[in-house]
């Protein structure tokens, strides 16, 4: 399959032939099994201490008093320590000793990977994921490797407006959200929804320039895996190849 190889300009240079990593066939359930070994692999174990809702004194009053024998305040008659009592043991709590971590084969691993980036030259796929570009986009986008250079925020956002991509910002800007959850209480307050993901050989200048962006990512070849490729188990995401990268693809041992 050929695509365009695009200037920072936004003009066609050439064409260029995609390598054989993106003709691999769609595989939502091996895209989803991968992510989900990945996330529970991140997980850090939790639980709750063994003490808790039993550090109370209790007393069973016995029988032949007219009252169920449960644990009670020795100055009144209130239920404590038991699971359906107020302030009580939790029932069935977490614990640290869960086992989080999930297999997975290399050979599923590799294949969620390599469906995963074929569908970033699908279009439907990359606007079912909500990705905002123009129609005469080649995807994934190929551009030279003069990308690499960019050094600063203002050539990074001309750049990305020459090529017709800033809706794409647009979007994950607005798109900002509050989270729900504790999670505003722990250094995440807000969302972003993942915008471009930019794949080049030397990401030493071009993260500098790209990374505070709303959604954007800069990742080299080496770093690609399926989650970032797929947020959420949903394959197409709106990828910018430098030619160098893209050859560093051709080159994998498949």
């Amino acid at each position: 399959m050929k695509v365009n190889l695009y200037d920072l300009e936004g003009n066609v240079k050439s064409q260029i032939n995609l390598p054989k990593a993106f003709e691999y066939p769609y595989r939502p359930d091996i895209i989803k099994k991968v992510i989900h070994a990945f996330q529970s692999n991140s997980r850090q174990p939790y639980g709750v201490s063994p003490t808790a809702g039993l550090r109370r004194v209790g007393h069973n009053w016995g029988p032949n008093h007219g009252r169920a024998r449960v644990m009670r305040r020795p100055d009144g008659d209130r239920g404590v320590i038991m699971n359906n009592m107020v302030g009580g043991r939790t029932a069935f709590a977490p614990t640290t000793q869960r086992i989080w971590y999930r297999k997975i084969n290399k050979k599923e691993k590799l294949l969620s990977k390599l469906s995963a980036l074929s569908m970033t030259s699908n279009k439907e796929m990359v606007k079912n994921r909500g990705h905002v570009f123009k129609n005469d986009l080649t995807l994934p986008v190929v551009v030279e490797n003069a990308l690499e250079s960019i050094d600063n925020l203002e050539d990074a956002l001309k750049f990305i407006e020459k090529l017709g991509l800033d809706g794409d910002i647009k979007r994950a800007k607005n798109g900002t959200k509050i989270r729900a959850g504790k999670g505003k209480l722990r250094g995440r307050k807000y969302y972003t929804p993942k915008s471009i993901l930019i794949v080049v050989k030397n990401k030493e200048k071009v993260e500098k320039s790209f990374k505070n962006l709303p959604g954007v990512e800069v990742i080299t070849p080496n770093e690609i895996n399926t989650e970032i490729l797929a947020p959420g188990a949903n394959p197409g995401r709106l990828t910018v190849f430098s030619e160098n990268a893209l050859e560093e693809v051709r080159g994998w041992i498949l």
